[in-house]
């Protein structure tokens, strides 16, 4: 059974790209979602496997959904620019940081590193 990533992006491009390269490398994908709302609710019906996070959706920040997924034992990825890395890095030092535009071999070394087992 495929590990679920979820995606919560909403620049279609960037969002469509990096399921794109979750699903060639053989992940289920749920989403992408443009909106804290419908990731949210993605959430709650199945647990993800992982998240890769903008920090910034259309309809908000996404650090109270980080939090939560943080709490559920759900390893986070923060993708954002970098101008925020420090205080995001501050506020959740158990996410990962990643820039934006990442190549997705570098995304899916970081995807690989953080799902293996400890």
């Amino acid at each position: 059974m495929a590990l679920r990533i979820l995606i919560a992006e909403d620049e279609f491009i960037t969002a469509f790209d990096l399921c794109d390269t979750f699903e060639e490398a053989g992940y289920e994908v749920e989403g992408p979602h443009a909106g804290i709302c419908s990731a949210m609710l993605a959430c709650q019906k199945e647990k993800p496997d992982l998240a890769v996070l903008d920090v910034e959706l259309v309809d908000g920040l996404t650090y109270e959904l980080a939090q939560k997924l943080i709490e559920d034992n759900v390893p986070v990825i923060l993708h954002s620019d970098m101008a925020d890395a420090v205080e995001i890095a501050a506020r959740f030092p158990g996410a990962t940081m990643l820039a934006k535009p990442c190549p997705p071999a570098r995304l899916l070394d970081v995807v690989h590193k953080v799902l293996a087992p400890a």
